[in-house]
This record gives structure tokens, C-alpha cells and sequence, in this order.
């Protein structure tokens, strides 16, 4: 730091970078954890609403489940009179009621067991208690965790247990009117939906203080117990909004949110400690500032890697005049290049001679390169008619000599010549194909009675475009490693067909196997991305010109059959 901190100009502007690179680095500390603060408090916020939907989607299961049971006694006459029975009478009086007008005929219908069967079971043991009203007194019918029924009888509706607590649940209460005179009420049943299981549905949640606020100011806490926690609830309650940030005394600041119910007249409470929030991440927020120091750290470092280098720039070329002066031109290394007034000097005579040394290096190049065109023009002068001409004459001789399967290959070798010459370097597969199929005529005129060969390929493949003789390797591949000169039958089949979603070709003969290790071999030759040589290099120089013509649409692949031979397969997607 010394090389620089002694010039003035530097040290003030390291002074001026360092105020904005802090400032700057706490900003962005303070925002990224401020970011991290809020996505976690809505992360807590969709937790909230989640545990609030599934209670209120619990509770509006139960409330139309009671309705529906309501709607089953109104509707069956005999659980009708069983509920009437079981009103204003002891357990006495119900079960003689019970036998003294049950029918012979008739299996007895019990109002309680009817209850459990079709509420009970179906409320997920939610329903704790199910009392029948008169204006004076009631009996009552409770379930325990296990389902099973307890009663009382001409219990006072001033008692303590009909005291409505959100300790104990939720009331759902339902008229019980004469089903020959609805106007005429005779009772009220009142459903007790339990707050334990209820709210047991929801302790899954990541909730960190959640509770239920009756009305009344009745707090029942789902989790989060401590000292404190339900002044802090009923201080959210008071609240006008619905969520926010509030202080409740001391450090402890808090986010709360609050749910109304529209089913019950309770409200749904959540708080998020902020203080434990940051306690819980702490971990998180540490990584967050240390990376934010870090990174100005490492600024810092840089700036003064920089003011370091255009201070030893500005002392060198000071340096370089004071040699100018006294006529010193011997060679110098040349300062560093830098970006800036200090290098222009400098820099323009490194320039010089780097701007020099490529000149001539491009001339002399350029000449090589214009030398090497010529010499390829001057090749490709070379006229294919002497070929041509030559060809025609020997199948001249060979008809003179009445040889005309000689003549017959050498007219189509010919022909494939011109093709091959004349046609462009991208042709439809049913133009490569018919370069095959002069290929193969030929080697069936060299092998005859040995070998032959079948072409059905489907239409839809031949208006494909694809690139120049390439199919012409992959037969030559049989005939030098597949082909068996001492065999009658010799065979090779090109099948095309189209698919829903692409294109294949398929290349099949009845000669050899490969062995598995060679076949292993292959395929890793074939699929291999090196450009260093390879064993195979007619297969690899097909898969590689149709990769890069057709991109990765473009497959292929190598097995052997389960009779004979091998198989190449080439398959185009169509997307």
C-alpha cells in the first residue's frame, strides 16, 4: 500500500472508495436480509392461511355433515320418534319407551347408536358431545377418543358443562321442530365440535405461535405456550389490521396475523417472534453478512491492487522522460498495459511495434494462403471427362468382346460417378438412395447368384433432405466385413418406414456377428466427440456428417441380429 499512499491523489481516492464501497456493502447486507426476513414471514403467512383453511374446511365438513344428519331424522319417522323419546326422559323412561312401542316386526332403532354410526364416524372424532334441549334441562350423550357413548340425563341447562368455552369447542346448535308442525319447536340439538381434535389437525403446520380467540376473549392455544404468550394473542386481537408488525414491550417485536372464521365466532391468531425468527436463522444471516464482508474485502483489495499498479505506471514513464532527457534509448521493459492516461505513452510504442510484428506476419501469411488457393484451383481443373471418356472406352471393349456384364458395370459405375461429380452435397434420401442402388448393382454383377438386395422404403422418407452418399459406406461396410464369398445367399435389406414422432432407416444384412467386445468398441468409436483417429473410420465419418447436418433430431445405432448378420439403424425425429 505504500506505493500509493504516499501520492495524494491516491490516497484521497481510496479514502472516497472505501466510504462508498462500506456504505454500499451494508446497504446491500441490510436489503438482503431484510429480502430473507420477509420471504420467511411469508412463508409463515402461507402456513397460516393453509392451517386456517384446513381448520375452516374441517369445520365446514362437520357443520354439513350435522345437517345432513339433521335432514336423516327428519326424514326417517321411527329415528324421529326415538329422538323425541330420548328427550325430557331419564334412561329409564327412554329404554321403556323404546320397547313399550317398538313394533315386533321391527329391529329397534336407537337415536345414540344411529348418531355414532353416521356422525361420529364420519366427523374423524371431531364431535364430543351431542346434548338434546328442553327450556328447562337436557340430556346428553359424550363421546370419548375411542367413540364409545356415556349419557346423562335431566342435566340443567344452567350447568357448568353447557358453558360455552373455546377450551372445550365449538357449539353448533339446531333446532329440533315437530315434523307435523315445523312452526312448533320441541327442542334444540347442540353439537359440540371439540377443540382438541380439531386443532390437532393442524399441529403438523409450521406455525410458531398459533391460537383460537373466542368473542368472549377465550384464548385456546394451538402451539407457542409460554409465559406471556396470550397477552401477546389477545393484544394482536385488538389490532385493526389484520397483519402487521407490533412491539409488545421490551425487544420482543412480533408479526402477527389474524383469520375471522365465517362459520364460528372465533378468530384465528398467528405470531411470528421476530427475535426467535432471527435466532432460528441465525445460521442463514451470519453466511449472508459474512459473504457481504467478503465481498468488500475483496473490492477493497482490488482497488487497491489497481492504485498500487497506476502508481508504480506513473512512476515508470516519469522515469522514461528523465531517461529521454539525458538521450538513454537502450531497451527498456516496457510498463504494463493499463487503461488509462498514465499508458498512453507507453502504451502507443508497444503498440508500434506489436501493430509492426503483425503486419508482416499477416503479409507473409496472406501470400501462403493465396498460394494455397491457386494450387487448389489449378487441381480441381483437372477435367472428369477424362475419366468419363476413359470409362467409355473400356465398356467399348468389353461389348467388342461381347462381355456385357463388364460393359453393363462399367456404364453404371459411370453413371454413379456423374451422380456423385455433378450432384449437389445435399440431395433427398430418395436421390441417395438411388446412388445406392446403382452401387449395389454393381456388387451384385461382381457377385452373381451370391448376393442380393431389397430397397422398401415408405414415400413419406424419400422427400427428406439429408446429405450426399452416405448410405454407400454403410453397404461397403457388409461387403468388407459381413460378406461370405462361399455362401449362395448373401442378403442385404434396406427398410424406411415412418413413425409418430420420427423417421428410420434401417440397415440389415444376413452376414456375420461382431463379437460383443468389438461391437462395444464400435459404438464407443462411433459416439466418441475426439477428433483423434479411430478404428472404423467409415462408420464414424457417416454418423458424424449426419450429427452435424441434422443436429441432435439425429440417431443411430449398431447391433447384431438374432439369426445373422448385423444392423444399422438411423432414426430422424420429426421435432
Amino acid at each position: 500500500m505504500g506505493s500509493f499512499w504516499q501520492i495524494k491523489i491516491y490516497r484521497s481516492k481510496f479514502i472516497a472508495y472505501m466510504v462508498f464501497v462500506v456504505t454500499i456493502g451494508l446497504a446491500l447486507g441490510i436489503m438482503t436480509c431484510a429480502v430473507l426476513m420477509y420471504q420467511w414471514i411469508e412463508g409463515a403467512r402461507s402456513e397460516a392461511v393453509s392451517a386456517f383453511g384446513r381448520i375452516e374446511n374441517e369445520l365446514q365438513y362437520d357443520t354439513d355433515r350435522i345437517e345432513a344428519y339433521m335432514q336423516r331424522i327428519y326424514s326417517n319417522d321411527r329415528l324421529m320418534k326415538d329422538v323425541r323419546y330420548f328427550l325430557g326422559n331419564t334412561a329409564e323412561g327412554y329404554l321403556t319407551n323404546r320397547l313399550e312401542y317398538s313394533m315386533y316386526n321391527e329391529p329397534l332403532v336407537s337415536f345414540p347408536e344411529d348418531m355414532r354410526a353416521f356422525l361420529y364416524s364420519s366427523m374423524k372424532g371431531d364431535l364430543t358431545q351431542v346434548s338434546l334441549h328442553t327450556e328447562t334441562d337436557s340430556n346428553m350423550v359424550r363421546f370419548d377418543e375411542n367413540g364409545n357413548a356415556s349419557f346423562r340425563f335431566n342435566v340443567s341447562n344452567k350447568d357448568e358443562i353447557f358453558r360455552e368455552k373455546l377450551e372445550k369447542g365449538f357449539v353448533y346448535r339446531k333446532k329440533l321442530s315437530d315434523p307435523n308442525q315445523i312452526s312448533r319447536q320441541i327442542g334444540e340439538f347442540r353439537y359440540l365440535i371439540g377443540s382438541e381434535p380439531l386443532f390437532r389437525k393442524v399441529q403438523g403446520y409450521k406455525l410458531d405461535i398459533a391460537a383460537a380467540v373466542s368473542a368472549s376473549g377465550d384464548v385456546y392455544m394451538i402451539s407457542g405456550m409460554d409465559h406471556g404468550t396470550k397477552e401477546m394473542i389477545l393484544r394482536a386481537t385488538e389490532e385493526k389490521r389484520n397483519s402487521g408488525y407490533s412491539s409488545l414491550g421490551g425487544t420482543r417485536n412480533v408479526f402477527f396475523m389474524t383469520f375471522s372464521s365465517t362459520k364460528f365466532d372465533y378468530r384465528f391468531v398467528i405470531l411470528v417472534d421476530l427475535s426467535h425468527l432471527i435466532r432460528q436463522k441465525a445460521g442463514i444471516l451470519i453466511t449472508v453478512v459474512a459473504i457481504v464482508l467478503l465481498a468488500m474485502i475483496s473490492v477493497l483489495m482490488l482497488i487497491v491492487y489497481n492504485m498500487r499498479d497506476d502508481a508504480r505506471f506513473l512512476k515508470q514513464i516519469i522515469h522514461s522522460i528523465k531517461r529521454v532527457k539525458t538521450a538513454d534509448f537502450t531497451s527498456s521493459s516496457p510498463a504494463r498495459y493499463r487503461r488509462n492516461e498514465y499508458g498512453m505513452i507507453a502504451r502507443e510504442l508497444d503498440d508500434m511495434v506489436h501493430e509492426l510484428d503483425k503486419h508482416i506476419r499477416t503479409e507473409y501469411l496472406l501470400k501462403l494462403k493465396q498460394q494455397e488457393t491457386e494450387m487448389k484451383a489449378l487441381q480441381h481443373q483437372i477435367n472428369p471427362h477424362f475419366l468419363y471418356n476413359t470409362l467409355e472406352s473400356i465398356r467399348s471393349t468389353a461389348l467388342q468382346h461381347r462381355d456385357v456384364d463388364t460393359a453393363d458395370a462399367i456404364a453404371t459405375l459411370g453413371s454413379l460417378y456423374r451422380d456423385i461429380v455433378h450432384k449437389d452435397n445435399l440431395i433427398s434420401i430418395g436421390e441417395e438412395l438411388e446412388l445406392l442402388q446403382k452401387f449395389l448393382s454393381i456388387m451384385e454383377l461382381k457377385y452373381p447368384g451370391r448376393f442380393y438386395y431389397q430397397i422398401n422404403v415408405d414415400e413419406a422418407l424419400l422427400s427428406i433432405l439429408t446429405v450426399k452418399f452416405w448410405m454407400q459406406p454403410l453397404a461397403e461396410n457388409f461387403f468388407v466385413h459381413g460378406f461370405n464369398p462361399s455362401s449362395e445367399f448373401n442378403l442385404l435389406v434396406v427398410n424406411g418406414w415412418e413413425e409418430d414422432e420420427r423417421y428410420v432407416l434401417e440397415f440389415v444384412d444376413n452376414g456375420k456377428w461382431i463379437p460383443e467386445a468389438r461391437l462395444e468398441e464400435v459404438r464407443r468409436n462411433l459416439y466418441c466427440k475426439e477428433d483423434t483417429p479411430v478404428p472404423g473410420i467409415g462408420l464414424r465419418n457417416v454418423y458424424t456428417r449426419l450429427h452435424f447436418f441434422y443436429g441432435e433430431v439425429f440417431a443411430m445405432d449398431i447391433e447384431n441380429n438374432e439369426e445373422a448378420g448385423v444392423k444399422i439403424t438411423v432414426m430422424i425425429s420429426k421435432g
